[in-house]
């Protein structure tokens, strides 16, 4: 099993910008060092907790400060970026990264964001709709033989210029790694038609859904995958989770009330009730709302507690969903941040090597 970070990234809003991304920047740089697998970093325009509308600077800077560790967008918000942009900027990453990248990808985005720039929509499936024609039209540029290419849809119409061999100017640009980065896609419903999409294509699937949601999430990627005559790669699945690995089982949970449970109250709970996605971490349906607090989390849902424990909690994630190949801990900024650095420590040098078997 490999480890790696999706950093949303969350920050409590009293952070300052500059602060913050040099926080993230020092985690980024642990991660190296530790042996974790990669990090997906977060996109969102108008979400004051999670402040990072340009990933890619982020990964761009953390990039120069590393040496091993994969970057990837966590996820690109297709309907927010023109596909022009999107395929040149995502491609010169690539070659910064020399390959060091992956390409996550989102077709929707938050109503707040939409509007911000101007996009209508009467549904979400609208939304959708536009990202997907963004994604093709994305694919369809890097794919391009010879500076060919012209599109004609609902939303974009993109046509490359004639070639002229004496200025030499023509569509030309390709991401480094060919045809392109391998791409990811997170989906937070278990047959959403991203999910499904991802199987069709082979590209990697992710999700935060709780263990029996994400069990039914892989049967969705299968399906996909089926359809295209292509079989499904559990090793390839990405679980994100809040993990928390304290010296004792006592200190993981009081530190964990403070670094889980500080953004849960505050920002994550009241963004699952307002999206209707609070259902997908209760064990009981028929739990009030409110009885999702922190401890319940800390029990039920997250990864908390000292190096045995949480290895046995990983090794119940993993058997709930039938496997999988990459666990991604959620980060977090809390006031004394060494809390996240030496639980990441513990993390990949007391618990990783309890799991080592799980494929």
């Amino acid at each position: 099993m490999e480890f790696g970070l999706f950093m949303m990234p969350l920050h409590p809003p009293h952070r300052g910008y500059a602060d913050s991304y040099d926080r993230d920047i020092d985690l980024l740089v642990l991660a190296d060092q530790l042996g974790f697998h990669e990090a997906w970093v977060g996109e969102h325009i108008t979400e004051m907790w999670e402040n990072a509308p340009v990933p890619e600077l982020l990964i761009a800077k953390a990039l120069a400060l590393t040496e091993r560790i994969v970057f990837a967008t966590g996820v690109t918000m297709l309907p927010l970026h023109h596909p022009v942009d999107t395929a040149h900027r995502i491609a010169m990453l690539d070659h910064m990264a020399r390959g060091r990248f992956y390409w996550g990808i989102g077709v929707r985005s938050l109503p707040t964001d939409l509007h911000l720039y101007g996009v209508e929509y009467s549904s979400m499936n609208d939304v959708r709709e536009q990202g997907k024609e963004a994604l093709e039209v994305i694919l369809g540029l890097w794919a391009a033989e010879d500076g060919h290419f012209g599109y004609e849809g609902k939303y974009y119409q993109v046509h490359a210029p004639e070639n002229d061999p004496e200025l030499q100017r023509r569509l030309h640009y390709k991401p480094y790694q060919l045809p392109h980065p391998p791409i990811g896609v997170a989906a937070s419903t278990p047959g959403s038609d991203s999910i499904r999409m991802a199987g069709e294509r082979g590209w990697i699937p992710m999700t935060n859904l709780m263990n029996q949601h994400a069990a039914e999430m892989w049967t969705t990627v299968e399906e996909g995958a089926a359809s295209t005559g292509l079989t499904a790669d559990r090793s390839e699945y990405r679980i994100g989770r809040e993990v928390h690995v304290g010296e004792t089982r006592e200190k993981a949970r009081e530190e964990a009330r403070i670094v889980l449970g500080l953004p849960f109250d505050n920002h994550q709970w009241k963004n699952r009730k307002a999206g209707g996605n609070l259902a997908y971490v209760k064990v009981d349906p028929n739990m009030a709302d409110e009885a999702v607090d922190v401890d319940y989390m800390i029990e039920n849902v997250w990864i908390v507690g000292d190096p045995q424990e949480c290895a046995d909690k990983i090794r119940q994630h993993y058997e709930e969903i039938g496997g999988f190949g990459h666990l991604l801990t959620i980060t977090h900024d809390p006031d004394d941040h060494s809390l996240v650095q030496n639980s990441m420590r513990r993390l990949l040098e007391d618990v990783a090597p309890l799991v080592e078997d799980l494929k």
